[in-house]
């Protein structure tokens, strides 16, 4: 059972975010003000969620947080900052966009940079722990999904509508076969044997 609350404050927003570990397309970040007595039968980690499930839970949250932002940051932006930097920008431009300042800012994770005096605190697995941070983890898991099946549409030959452009075996196939697309994190290894290539 997830917990509604970690620091008492009525005002407690949740921050998470999607695509670290991706060979391409943007991090995408969300912070969530959700109500004291917000409740969902199946809110959870979004990782632990059927993309079906996901799909439904986006408007229930949406429609019942106090307060939500989302925020990308493309693949440019990443190699230029890198993909930690990446994240806890995409959080803080999140938090941005709440129409409501949050008291307290809980965090999934264990890497935050202070935002505006807001006291916060960074919780390890916090997407399975905290409803708000469940509620983000969601909305950045089905914003960044919605967009890497957009860009399917121009290259269906990565199919990052199935892989979302994390590095399976047939996206690594398929970067050997068609090579990188301007999508693609220029910074990361996107093959395995770029290790041993001479530079």
């Amino acid at each position: 059972m997830l917990q509604s609350n970690y620091s008492g404050f009525t005002l407690e927003a949740g921050t998470d975010e999607a695509g670290r570990g991706c060979l391409c397309g943007p991090v995408v970040a969300a912070a969530v003000i959700l109500p004291k007595d917000f409740t969902h039968p199946f809110l959870n980690d979004s990782k632990q969620l059927s993309e079906k499930k996901r799909d439904e839970l986006r408007p229930f949250i949406e429609q019942n947080a106090l307060a939500f932002g989302v925020s990308f940051i493309w693949q440019e932006e990443v190699d230029e900052i890198n993909v930690l930097q990446a994240s806890i920008t995409g959080m803080h431009r999140s938090l941005d966009e709440l129409k409501i300042t949050p008291e307290f800012i809980i965090i999934d994770g264990n890497k935050f940079r202070n935002y505006k005096d807001i006291p916060h605190k960074t919780i390890v697995k916090g997407d399975a722990k905290f409803l708000s941070i469940a509620a983000a983890s969601v909305l950045a898991k089905t914003y960044r999904d919605e967009y890497m099946a957009k860009i399917h549409q121009e290259l269906p030959m990565y199919n990052w509508q199935k892989n979302k452009g994390y590095p399976t075996k047939e996206h690594r196939n398929a970067i050997r076969e068609f090579g990188a697309t301007k999508y693609h994190r220029k910074t990361f290894k996107l093959l395995p044997e770029q290790l041993k290539m001479k530079l």
